[in-house]
């Protein structure tokens, strides 16, 4: 067996990657549009079915709606934040300014 590889040499082994790109996007595109190609039809399941496709989709926040449920997001947070510290501020003023005349009036026991 050694005596033939001193005439042929081996060749050297080719790797060959073929690069794949999924586009989860486009194939969720794909299967809306065979999707509704099936229920163009007057089936009742098919509408049932597709509705509730599309109620699914939007509570995983599916679709281009991210961005702006960001800022949302982040808007209603604010709000929150200021909100919070209005009311802070408010407390703070009422005690300060009406404390001492409640302390005042619960130590002589009078009314208002």
């Amino acid at each position: 067996m050694a005596i033939f590889r001193v005439f042929k040499t081996p060749r050297h082994q080719k790797f060959e990657y073929r690069p794949r790109y999924w586009d989860p996007d486009k194939e969720a595109l794909e299967d809306r549009l065979k999707k509704f190609e099936e229920g163009k039809e007057k089936d009742p399941d098919a509408i049932k079915a597709r509705i509730a496709s599309g109620f699914r989709r939007q509570g995983r926040g599916g679709g281009n709606n991210t961005a702006l449920r960001g800022r949302y997001m982040f808007r209603s947070n604010m709000l929150l934040l200021v909100v919070i510290v209005a009311l802070l501020f408010i407390s703070y003023f009422f005690i300060s300014v009406y404390l001492p005349n409640f302390m005042e009036m619960f130590e002589k026991g009078g009314t208002i």
